[in-house]
């Protein structure tokens, strides 16, 4: 008895020893993690003064930055393990928004069209498109129209609209047993008619039988050629469709204009898109350097964009430019290293389910503006702020694009890239500005970057003068209409060279001054805002003034809400 009395204390001797033990361990883990907290939560070291040419600030570089990269490491490990559940969508998109788009569809068919039960409006989904010849795809992208008003994103489907009775119905492929081996099983119609929130859900090939049972005469189908590109709408066909009447004349344009003005919910989307976007902005700012790559840039801004917002896909090819990259406008690239001195051009934006955002920062890679780089940076944020001042319902897009191209006119008269005999007047006159903001102003956006329904039929028409003529859209602005405003001022080497070969223009033209700038770049400021009842919600919340990016990329810590200015 008195040696398993013993032998029982020995064991809870060890018990409370090996509890302790665990108990140190925890402590430890815990304290270390709030180390790793607070310490990457204080303020980055000043950027070093050396010489970009020294050998010892060429190891400062590469110990900063290897320093930065193993904290941007390490914060993302805090944020992972202070995260309790992660989702690749991190804001839920409410059913709502689709029905509420196709209850306004509806509502102007029957209008205008006097749509009964015997009409149906019919959408087909995109398929996979294969890279090459390969049997490997790019990554699948729903037609923007049919996720406007379903946001259901599988290959191959139709959707229908039956506007009479307010009836809502997806059709599927049918797909063979095979697929479940190599892409999971394919779910139920229960379970996709309530994920998808529509009334019902059938096989593609029931299409015929489905819309004949409704007592379906009619069918709406897009079919127009998009504006921007020139490319063909996905108008839908099924077999047997021969026996309905095909109307393609009315839902394209209709569609589009509905598509213009937004409803409050999808600004709600896009603000929050355009959060995710410009914090990824910030980010990339901050962790810039001399001697990283483009490529490097681009990287950590899809990368936040991913990990943060659940955006797997980009609205466009990213554009990383520095030095002379920034003069051309969709420079692809992305491949040389930054250097000292030069002004980066990031325009980048993430996508959420379709929808987009768009934003351009111009900075100093080594976080200091030179003088050149403030009268340039000066006259286009200038430009910039002298449109939002102006923008509000009936403001025409024509006008506000001239004000920019006016207002940095002013700004390189002024500093002396134009001759004596040069006014702002002569300048706008001869169109001179096209050489140095040789795009527009800004362009709709929405489920495209740059959204459909810039030039309506029967509307505005596309301007024919040459620094008119590149603009995406000339309507007049009215609430609820997401746009950019992104003006701009390059140094193109092949428009500067063509202009002094110009008698007519290169009289006005400060030769010897603009070859100064012959390596400069460009500068671009792109913010996505909406039409208010009086003015505009600027959804975009990146640093603007000289001030905010020179303290932004000194390591200090940047917020900012979306911005209501009224006119």
């Amino acid at each position: 008895f008195v040696f398993v009395f013993h032998f029982i204390c020995l064991l809870y001797f060890i018990f409370v020893i090996f509890s302790f033990l665990f108990f140190l361990i925890v402590l430890f883990d815990h304290l270390l993690f709030l180390f790793f907290f607070f310490f990457l939560m204080i303020r980055r070291p000043p950027r070093s003064t050396l010489s970009s040419s020294s050998a010892a600030s060429d190891v400062y570089k590469r110990q900063e930055y290897g320093l930065c990269t193993l904290l941007s490491i390490l914060k993302s490990l805090v944020q992972i393990h202070t995260t309790t559940m992660a989702t690749i969508n991190p804001y839920t998109i409410s059913r709502d928004m689709y029905k509420e788009q196709r209850q306004r569809l509806s509502d102007t068919l029957k209008a205008t069209t006097g749509a009964d039960d015997t009409v149906a409006v019919l959408l087909k989904g995109a398929s996979d498109v294969p890279r090459n010849y390969s049997d490997t795809n790019f990554f699948f992208r729903q037609d923007s129209y049919l996720e406007y008003l379903f946001g259901y994103e599988v290959q191959d489907c139709f959707a229908a609209i039956l506007p009479g009775s307010a009836t809502s119905i997806l059709f599927v492929s049918r797909m063979p047993e095979a697929y479940a081996v190599f892409m999971g099983p394919q779910p139920s119609l229960e379970f996709i008619k309530n994920a998808a929130g529509v009334d019902e859900v059938h096989f593609v090939d029931e299409i015929n039988k489905v819309l004949t049972d409704k007592g379906i005469k009619t069918i709406h189908v897009l079919s127009g050629i998009n504006a921007d590109s020139g490319h063909p709408m996905n108008t839908a066909s099924f077999e047997g469709d021969s026996a309905f009447t095909i109307e393609k004349d009315t839902i394209y344009e209709m569609l589009s204009n509905q598509r213009v003005i937004k409803t409050q919910k999808e600004i709600e989307l896009l603000t929050w898109i355009n959060g995710v976007s410009s914090r990824a902005h910030i980010d990339v700012m901050q962790k810039c350097k001399p001697q990283m790559s483009q490529h490097q840039l681009e990287a950590m801004f899809s990368f936040h964009c991913f990990f943060h917002g659940g955006m797997r896909q980009m609205s466009y090819s990213c554009i990383c430019a520095t030095g002379n990259s920034c003069a051309v406008l969709h420079y692809p690239d992305n491949d040389k290293t930054v250097i000292d001195g030069q002004m980066a051009l990031l325009d980048m934006g993430g996508e959420y389910h379709n929808y987009a955002s768009d934003i351009t920062c111009s900075f100093p890679v080594n976080g200091k503006f030179s003088d050149s780089q403030r009268i340039i940076y000066s006259a286009v944020l200038d430009a910039q702020m002298q449109v939002f001042r102006a923008l509000k319902p009936g403001a025409k897009w024509l006008d506000m694009h001239m004000l920019a191209l006016r207002v940095m006119a002013g700004h390189l008269l002024k500093n002396g890239f134009f001759t004596a005999e040069a006014t702002v007047d002569i300048i706008m006159e001869k169109h001179i500005m096209r050489l140095f903001q040789p795009h527009g102003l800004g362009h709709l956006m929405g489920m495209e970057v740059h959204d459909v329904g810039g030039y309506p039929k029967g509307g505005s028409v596309r301007p024919t003068s040459p620094d008119g003529k590149c603009l995406r859209t000339t309507r007049a602005m009215e609430k609820g209409i997401c746009i950019t405003v992104e003006p701009g001022m390059y140094f193109n080497q092949v428009l500067l060279t063509a202009a002094f070969a110009d008698a007519d223009i290169s009289k006005y033209l400060n030769e010897a001054k603009l070859r100064e700038f012959w390596e400069f770049g460009g500068v671009r400021i792109e913010d996505d805002v909406i039409i208010t009842d009086d003015g505009i919600l600027n959804l975009t919340c990146c640093p603007r003034t000289i001030e905010e990016i020179e303290a932004t990329m000194a390591g200090a810590p940047f917020t900012k809400a979306p911005e209501v200015i009224s006119n």
